[in-house]
């Protein structure tokens, strides 16, 4: 157990370091050089027993092609740089027919993409040195003709791959929010006891729908979702996401103990 943890990023670098009862932190798996010194504050974090999980952006597991080789060896390397327990990656595409996109996009809950993304995800595997945690991500469509729920989407491919779920209730509420459902509903028809860890983060509404930020304070609505999923299954670590925007230090605080609070675990600050 590691309890409530904080993306590291190198604006707040200082801020994470100074976290007394941190034990895990989350780093851009694509910001790890693969050779040459690592930043000091993340080796400072490692060698003081700190958790540090790479989390990639670019596989694209998702996507109809293979993932790419180079990216998976570069996700590799940075588990094995920083020590990680596991890796975590989305599921969602990011480039097809050699263009990038430059976003995670969402894909159809179909079989054909069940199939793409366990094919890409044993890839991945076979190369890691680590367990790896998918991610569903927050999208703002779904795709027409739909064969299967979210969480029959989501289990048969923990199912099939054997791979952890990265649960982002901040996700879980935008998506529910914007589709007009109970997001209980999907925490309930999921496998918790497979969550690895969970991100929470803020988000903001805009012309009618709710936007996943990660620059926005984390609203009530998320942390009861953190509450109803402690109740349910407590993961082995929540953590605070945020990528710009950043507020004061006693914000960022405030934030965290809320989290601890909504979730049971100990406030680290």
């Amino acid at each position: 157990m590691y309890g409530v943890g904080i993306g590291w990023r190198p604006e707040i670098s200082g801020f994470v370091a100074d976290l007394p009862g941190l034990r895990f932190t989350e780093v851009i798996a694509e910001s790890v050089p693969a050779t040459g010194p690592l930043p000091e504050p993340l080796t400072a974090l490692r060698d003081r027993g700190v958790a540090v999980v790479p989390h990639g952006v670019r596989l694209s597991l998702g996507g109809a092609e293979p993932v790419d080789p180079a990216r998976v060896r570069h996700l590799a390397t940075a588990a094995e740089r920083l020590g990680a327990p596991l890796v975590s990656e989305h599921i969602a595409f990011v480039r097809a027919g050699g263009l990038e996109a430059g976003h995670l996009l969402p894909l159809p809950r179909s079989r054909e993409a069940v199939d793409a993304v366990v094919a890409n995800v044993a890839r991945a595997q076979a190369e890691l040195p680590v367990p790896i945690a998918l991610e569903p991500i927050a999208a703002l469509f779904d795709w027409p003709d739909d064969e299967l729920t979210e969480a029959e989407f989501l289990t048969e491919i923990l199912d099939r791959t054997g791979a952890g779920l990265l649960l982002d209730v901040a996700n879980v509420y935008a998506n529910a929010r914007n589709r007009g459902i109970d997001p209980v509903d999907l925490l309930d028809h999921l496998p918790l006891e497979r969550v690895a860890y969970v991100h929470v983060a803020g988000g903001a509404e805009h012309d009618g729908l709710y936007h996943d930020t990660h620059t926005h304070a984390v609203p009530e609505p998320v942390l009861d979702l953190v509450t109803g999923l402690c109740e349910r299954h407590r993961p082995p670590a929540l953590m605070l996401e945020r990528d710009g925007t950043y507020p004061p230090a006693a914000t960022l605080r405030a934030e965290l103990d809320a989290i601890a609070a909504a979730s049971g675990y100990p406030v680290m600050t």
